[in-house]
């Protein structure tokens, strides 16, 4: 019996009938292939910011269990009208919500977490032949059996779990982009699409500010070894591969530059320095849901320093607000919050082996005339905090330095790549991972 792949198509891939209709012809051209096929849907287009709308227009504070019913109804409409586009086509399929697929979570609306799949009526459809369409984005509470939404990139996680749970050859993630780039195209026209990257190296790239893939779906791949394939519903190329490392794959010392101007930087300033400051700063944080990226402490001078931190913008008033409030309590000489920031990264496996990446990265940003305002780093990646209206030239100056556009630049070696067969035309195999 033929292996199986999941599918997964986001709003912009279905936000009309004559794109379901076209992800429809996708899908039946992968049977047709010999694959059996479980299409993950997204809502239509920009479905769900419309129900969100229409929840706020009735009620200023609408009960999460409520919002988490009426924000599945965009899958379900999406998954019923792709499976009416395959029987059309000649195709059986049949469509399940998150629960009838088995997508079991934890209890919290808006943001729950996937505990488990048990796919078996999701299996026994594809035994028998049919095409499997499952709603992205939800699941029922194995507590509370209540329905529940994952929250942001919830369909790229219900995918990737699915294909976990079914033992799928790979999990295909068409959006609207041909795949993950050296840098968002937007900002450099010189960008060039990477056909493989690893999976550490895609969980840094989502984490500074690459939009393609969300991190959770990331860490589900790789804690699950699925391979992913990240490629356009628009185009028949192939996309970029995100797998696990070997000894096969060609390791770019830089796979790509990441940008984010989502985020704020707030200082706690004169901060007493002794022990337990820091631990009831972010205990106090954490405990208030605000997620915080990176951290610095300043040397303490005369008993006192500063301690910088970032947040998304979403929640910087929020954590704003806790500062102050922790400020008056430990004694410290109050805070700034700045919202005219960006991340800046480069990442790369290649740079546990190379010393003098950070020093490269940090002249380019100097000769730029681009002042750093916060460090941090990881085995495989850099990160800079500079003001938001440097953010593109930095980008720019740093692709260009690292020679990125280039497809051959910055190699550990030329050793092949083994790759997957998607059905479509072969790349060379000497691709690699920039």
């Amino acid at each position: 019996m033929s292996g199986i792949i999941v599918q997964k198509f986001g709003g912009t891939s279905v936000q009309s009938p004559e794109r379901i209709k076209a992800v429809a012809g996708r899908i039946a051209a992968t049977v047709e292939r010999g694959h059996r096929v479980c299409a993950v849907i997204s809502a239509m287009g920009q479905t769900t910011d419309e129900l969100i709308e229409l929840a706020s227009q009735v009620s200023p504070d609408p009960p999460v269990r409520e919002m988490d019913m009426l924000l599945t109804a965009g899958e379900r409409i999406s998954m019923a009208l792709t499976c009416m586009a395959l029987d059309a086509l000649g195709h059986s399929a049949v469509s399940f919500t998150g629960s009838q697929a088995g997508v079991l979570t934890d209890p919290r609306h808006g943001k729950a977490m996937i505990l488990d799949i048990q796919p078996d009526r999701v299996r026994a459809a594809l035994d028998g032949g049919a095409i499997a369409v499952v709603a992205g984005f939800q699941g029922m509470s194995t507590d509370t059996k209540e329905i529940t939404t994952l929250g942001r990139g919830g369909s790229d996680t219900s995918a990737v779990a699915m294909a976990a749970a079914l033992g799928a050859e790979y999990c295909e993630i068409f959006t609207d982009v041909e795949g993950v780039f050296t840098a968002d195209p937007r900002v450099v026209e010189s960008a060039r699409k990477l056909h493989v990257v690893s999976y550490d190296e895609m969980l840094e790239m989502a984490s500074s500010g690459a939009k393609v893939l969300m991190l959770r779906s990331v860490e589900y791949a790789r804690n699950h070894n699925v391979a992913l394939h990240v490629r356009s519903s628009f185009v028949d190329s192939p996309g970029t591969w995100i797998r696990g490392e070997d000894e096969r794959m060609e390791r770019a010392i830089i796979a790509g530059i990441t940008h984010d101007v989502t985020e704020a930087k707030v200082t706690l300033k004169g901060v007493p320095d002794q022990p337990g400051i820091a631990a009831k700063l972010f205990g106090d944080l954490a405990e208030a849901g605000v997620n915080v990226d990176m951290i610095v402490q300043n040397v303490s001078a005369e008993g006192h320093t500063d301690i910088s931190f970032t947040v998304n913008r979403d929640e910087a008033k929020k954590a704003a607000t806790l500062v102050a409030k922790i400020a008056g309590e430990i004694g410290a000489n109050g805070y700034d919050l700045d919202e005219t920031i960006a991340k800046v990264s480069l990442v790369g496996a290649g740079m546990r082996s190379h010393p003098g990446i950070a020093a490269k990265m940090f002249d380019v940003l100097a000769s730029s005339s681009v002042n750093i305002e916060m460090i941090s780093t990881s085995p495989i990646r850099i990160s800079c905090v500079v003001h938001e209206k440097d953010a593109t030239t930095a980008v720019n100056a740093l692709h260009s330095a690292f020679e990125l556009e280039a497809e051959s630049a910055l190699r550990d070696s030329h050793v092949g790549v083994e790759r997957i067969d998607s059905g479509d035309e072969a790349e060379s195999s000497s691709a690699g991972v920039a």
